[in-house]
């Protein structure tokens, strides 16, 4: 079933018990993402962005359907997925190489020496440019190199999907602007899928083959989907003259801003 796609979500639904009764966060969910794909997730707040992509995490479960990744259902976390949020998370008393490889010898600790779980280490923050920060301490540096650890220890454990919840949200535009063309390049580095929560139009445009645009919560779901055919590898400041990305940004904020007007 569904074996040509590498990230499957099935029929489903997530509910909540509140005291006011039953809360439907998202529904009737179906999406399919195929192996080395980039999809944006997007909408207003509340539209479950960040449920669906906790759904794919492993970190809470749905009420009706499935979700399979790698051709195996997803019952909990696991390897397969790296997350990064918004919030870094990363442990401060440990340095941002410990950080990393905390996550490394939990996936590989079993089967790798010393030497080689600290290879895999250096290599996921040099992809990242932290080479010469690896030994500070996560209130050394800034937030957009936090981020960046958080990037690598995500990509440090191989992982079959890469899920992505408002990584920059925090960050200016110039560090937010500097991290997505480093994503661009990771993402073609590695061929990695990626799943990525977004409120920004620009971003979603800029990175995705597609953009997934939900509908308002409650009892949201998957209103329309648009495919970006914008050449790779791209470039932030050719697309700026680009009339048919202005066409793919267009395409959201109508959808956003004419079809989904947010709700007060």
């Amino acid at each position: 079933m569904n074996h040509n796609f590498h990230l499957v979500v099935d029929n489903v639904d997530k509910r909540f018990d509140t005291k006011q009764g039953e809360f439907i966060a998202i529904r009737d969910i179906n999406l399919r993402v195929s192996r080395g794909e980039f999809v944006a997730l997007i909408g207003h707040s509340g539209c479950g962005k960040s449920t669906l992509l906790n759904l794919i995490a492993g970190l809470t479960t749905p009420s009706d359907g499935v979700l399979i990744c790698a051709g195996r259902e997803i019952s909990g976390p696991g390897p397969d997925r790296g997350v990064v949020f918004q919030n870094h998370s990363l442990l401060p008393w440990l340095t941002c190489f410990q950080n990393v490889f905390l996550a490394v010898e939990r996936v590989f600790g079993g089967k790798e020496s010393k030497s080689q779980l600290n290879a895999r280490t250096e290599a996921a923050l040099n992809m990242v440019g932290l080479s010469h920060a690896m030994h500070k301490h996560p209130n050394e540096v800034s937030g957009g190199m936090k981020q960046r650890v958080g990037i690598a220890r995500a990509l440090s454990i191989e992982p079959a999907a890469l899920l992505l919840d408002e990584p920059f949200g925090a960050l200016d535009a110039l560090t937010r602007a500097h991290l997505q063309d480093e994503l661009l390049r990771i993402v073609a580095e590695t061929k990695s899928t990626v799943v990525m929560v977004t409120h920004d139009v620009d971003e979603a445009v800029l990175l995705s083959d597609r953009i997934v645009m939900m509908t308002n919560g409650p009892s949201a779901t998957i209103g329309e989907i648009l495919d970006v055919k914008l050449a790779r590898p791209r470039e932030r400041i050719a697309l700026a003259d680009d009339p048919e990305y202005h066409h793919y940004r267009k395409a959201v904020v109508e959808f956003l801003y004419a079809k989904q007007k947010r709700a007060a």
